[in-house]
């Protein structure tokens, strides 16, 4: 009896972790922008059927900007977001949803899990940008490098952020 329950404790691990894994599993965006190499690193959750902006993800509150560890943002060569310079590097890429208004912040603290140790004094980049609304649903949690920025869509929510060189 109990090596049956062994093995099917096995069993349970051995099926059972790799869905778990799916459920939000890691994704990257990569592109160029006026010659510098952008790449987003970031775990992609899903809504499955939960509301997400405003529940899941509270308005006015820093957000790890997808799931598990905080997103990265990588760039090769100095950029301009939102018409404010960032330096070549590795950031910490998080966001503060509101309903008007997302403030992006790229900070030096590019490796931990969630925004959990997030300390504002580490933020190395603040911009404001404006939401607009998707004209499809989006089911997974999904970050785009695209012509002249990169963008941000989830639910029924999209961000664009507007990169140059």
């Amino acid at each position: 009896m109990k090596a049956y329950k062994i093995l099917l404790s096995l069993i349970i691990v051995l099926i059972g972790s790799p869905l778990l894994a799916q459920k939000s599993p890691k994704k990257e965006a990569e592109g160029e922008i006026e010659g510098v190499s952008v790449k987003i690193v970031y775990h992609s959750p899903s809504a499955r059927g939960r509301t997400i902006m405003g529940e899941l993800v509270p308005y006015d509150k820093v957000w790890r900007t997808g799931a598990n560890n905080a997103t990265t943002f990588e760039i090769d060569g100095d950029i301009s977001i939102e018409g404010e310079t960032l330096e070549a590097g590795r950031y910490g890429l998080f966001t503060i949803p509101g309903e008007d208004s997302w403030t992006i912040v790229f900070n030096s603290n590019a490796d931990q899990w969630g925004a959990f140790n997030y300390d504002e004094s580490d933020d190395v980049l603040r911009v404001e940008v404006s939401p607009d609304e998707t004209s499809d649903f989006v089911e997974s949690f999904n970050i785009s490098v695209e012509g002249n920025g990169f963008r941000l869509e989830w639910e029924n929510t999209s961000v664009f952020v507007s990169v140059s060189n």
